[in-house]
């Protein structure tokens, strides 16, 4: 059965070190990264022993003169690419890169929201359901998080655009309204203004790990640096906010083993 428009379908690194990055995520997040066999392109998949989740790929040099910096992507599935891409376009948004077909793989094409935030567009090839996301399987994404320009006008650009709703959640106080994103019934993340102590505007994605402080550990011993956490989250969750060692903002989201761990 094929996934849902506005159902986040698949993850993208590009990065500026395609080995360093491919060393990190294995250690951190378990996955075996293996070449996709995709002609005269280094395009790699990271997997569970189940379910590819994400590519990884370098970022282009010509892109890297030009100001691109490595980043971590999200595609969301939607009916019909190219009414898709001109419906975001029609409400502020930009193409970065057409509308373009895979062979066995789909349609997509690269754009950015009013805020000049990434994402992809997908139709895929076939009926396959993707569980790239899942709020509970270790090693897929757990959660996509927005950090808008303007909280008020990213809700006006998505609903429309995905179906999603954006559900109050959790007044932060000074760091404002924090929103939960939902696709029917189903949570699939959550948004909130960006501003000096949230970070700037971003698309940041939450990939679920087992033991929360293994894997900060493990961070710090593979290159990669915590910026904040582990802090609790509701659920009995934990969170940790990280730059992998190309630099690139990742998150974690996981259970605390060690009872007593501080």
């Amino acid at each position: 059965m094929r996934n849902q428009h506005g159902d986040f379908i698949w993850y993208e690194l590009v990065t500026t070190d395609l080995n360093g990055a491919q060393a990190f995520y294995e250690a951190v997040l378990g996955w075996a990264i293996r070449d996709s066999g995709v002609p005269d392109m280094d395009y790699r998949l990271a997997a569970t022993a189940t379910q590819d989740i994400a590519g990884l790929m370098a970022l282009p040099a010509e892109a890297l003169e030009a100001g691109a910096r490595p980043v971590w992507l999200g595609y969301v599935a939607v009916d019909d690419v190219d009414a898709a891409v001109a419906k975001i376009v029609a409400e502020g948004g930009s193409v970065q890169m057409p509308a373009m077909d895979m062979p066995g793989v789909g349609r997509f094409a690269m754009v950015m929201d009013p805020d000049g935030l990434p994402f992809y567009v997908m139709r895929g090839a076939l009926n396959d359901t993707s569980h790239a996301f899942s709020g509970s399987a270790i090693g897929h994404c757990s959660w996509n998080e927005l950090s808008a320009k303007s909280l008020t006008g990213a809700e006006k650009f998505y609903t429309p655009q995905f179906g999603w709703h954006f559900a109050d959640g959790m007044d932060m106080g000074e760091m404002g309204m924090y929103k939960f994103i939902q696709l029917g019934e189903k949570g699939i993340g959550g948004a909130m203004q960006a501003h000096e102590m949230a970070g700037p505007p971003l698309w940041n994605f939450y990939f679920r790990v087992a033991d929360i402080d293994k894997a900060a550990a493990t961070i710090q011993a593979q290159g990669g640096k915590i910026l904040h956490g582990p802090s609790e989250v509701p659920g009995n969750d934990f969170i940790i906010n990280g730059l992998d060692p190309q630099g690139v903002l990742f998150s974690l989201v996981g259970a605390r083993q060690a009872a007593g761990t501080e």
